[in-house]
Order: structure tokens, then C-alpha cells, then sequence
């Protein structure tokens, strides 16, 4: 299995070259906070035109998108519950509209861990509608473009090492969602489309991390102290801005941090 480490003495504020993505249309999944909202803000310095997708949170996504333009990009905020076929398809037939055909997509959308959203919705939100939002994407997307899954090593690895129990459901379906969008590699490689998975360890300042230190505390230290370091939030989303560029590797996994406690 091919190793990608995150880039070492590179800048997490510019990740990627001015103009370096000039003519592009990006789309990054649940990017109002966190991780999406940095990874956007990173593609828009780059050049492209940035997607801020959220669920129901729209104030929260027109401030992402006023950082943009007030840097001088260019990005809408666009409402779609992913686990909605409808609402998926709407929000691509705005976007074709409004920014033209897509370039990139970033499924970095994910959850489980809340409270009251019913016991299936980990596995109907980090599999199915990682697929549902895929195959709304395809018809798209131009030749040439890429997708990136954001996922965690405590997911990736869940067949063969462990994890927290608190965390396990959700590390479970975000593994279904990944090997369900391995399995559409043909369909891609069809459509003339790449596919990357970048994958880390626990990030620092993150809601699942936040929600896993509720449920477990310390166990965001103790993951620490394994590991020598953890990445925050700008630092992971700089690794998962240049996965929308880099060579792909080998088994279509960029790693970020990490991974000695993972059995490789």
C-alpha cells in the first residue's frame, strides 16, 4: 500500500499556487464550518469557483462565502440535505446554472455522533448519500475532474485495528461509504473522472473530535500522546486542497499524519 504523508515545510495557509485552479468549480459538502469551510477557502485562493455546500445553517455559509469575496474569489452558498435524492438534485442543477459544469468535488460532509437524528442516520449519511451525491455529480462534471473523500484512519483501518467505542459506528459507515465509492472506480474512470481518499488521524478542533471528548474524556489527549502530533483543522484542510491536485496513488489513498498504530 502506497504512502502519501502530508507534505512536510509546505504553508497551510497557501496549499496551492495562485491561479493554480482558475476556470475551475468546486464543490465541497457540509463546508459552513471546519475542515469544508478551510478546504473551500483554500480552492477559492487557488482560483476556483467554490461551492459552500450546508444542510440548514445558512448563516453560518454566507460568512464562508463573504471571507471568499472579501479576498476577492468568487462563491455561492447552496442549501441540500444529502440524504435527500431531490435536494441533492437541486442543488447540482443550481450550481450548473449559476458556476457551470464541475471540476472538483469534496465529500467531506459527514456525521453520526449527534443527538437525535435517528440510529440509522451514520449509515445513511456517510455511505448513502456519499453515493447519492456522486452519482447526482456525474452528469456534471467535465472530463478531467476529480473527487476527493475526507475520511479518518480510525475509519479507513476499521477492519483491522479498533477503534474507540463511542466512535465505532460512525468509523463503520464511513468505511461502507468509502469501499461504496471504490466500487464506482469503473464508473468514474468512465466518465473520465479521478478519485482520491485522504484520510488522517483524530483532528484537533473538530465537532467529531469535540463530541468524541464528551463522550471519552481524554481520549483526544491519549491520541495525542500515540501519535506526537495531530493535525488541526486549517493544517488537515490544506492536505485535503492539495489531494485536489496531487499524482494518485497507488491504492487511491493519501495519508495525513500518523498511521503507525494502524498496523502498517
Amino acid at each position: 500500500m502506497t504512502t502519501l504523508a502530508a507534505s512536510q515545510g509546505q504553508d497551510a495557509s497557501a496549499p496551492l499556487a495562485p491561479g493554480s485552479l482558475a476556470g475551475h468549480v468546486a464543490l465541497v459538502t457540509g463546508s459552513s464550518r471546519g475542515i469544508g469551510a478551510d478546504t473551500a477557502k483554500y480552492l477559492a485562493a487557488a482560483g476556483a469557483s467554490v461551492v459552500v455546500n450546508y444542510r440548514s445553517k445558512a448563516p453560518r455559509a454566507d460568512r464562508v462565502v463573504a471571507e471568499i469575496v472579501a479576498a476577492g474569489g468568487r462563491a455561492i452558498a447552496v442549501a441540500a440535505d444529502l440524504t435527500d435524492a431531490d435536494s441533492v438534485a437541486a442543488m447540482f442543477a443550481r450550481i450548473d446554472v449559476e458556476l457551470g459544469p464541475l471540476n472538483l468535488l469534496v465529500l467531506n460532509a459527514s456525521g453520526g455522533m449527534e443527538q437525535g437524528m435517528g440510529e440509522d442516520y451514520a449509515m445513511r449519511l456517510n455511505r448513502d448519500a456519499q453515493v447519492t451525491v456522486v452519482k447526482g455529480a456525474l452528469p456534471y462534471f467535465v472530463a478531467g475532474g476529480r473527487i476527493v473523500f475526507v475520511t479518518s484512519h480510525q475509519a479507513h483501518f476499521i477492519q483491522t485495528t479498533p477503534t474507540m467505542p463511542e466512535y465505532e459506528p460512525v468509523a463503520r459507515s464511513k468505511r461502507a461509504g468509502e469501499d461504496a465509492l471504490r466500487a464506482m472506480l469503473p464508473e468514474l474512470g468512465a466518465a473520465g473522472v479521478t478519485f482520491v481518499v485522504v484520510s488522517g488521524d483524530m483532528i484537533e478542533g473538530t465537532i467529531t473530535a469535540t463530541l468524541l471528548e464528551r463522550a471519552n474524556p481524554g481520549a483526544i489527549a491519549a491520541r495525542r500522546s500515540d501519535a506526537g502530533k495531530l493535525y488541526n483543522v486549517s493544517e488537515f484542510a490544506a492536505e485535503v486542497a492539495r489531494a485536489v491536485i496531487d499524482p494518485i496513488p497507488v491504492d487511491h489513498t493519501r495519508y495525513v499524519g500518523d498511521t503507525a498504530g494502524f498496523g502498517r
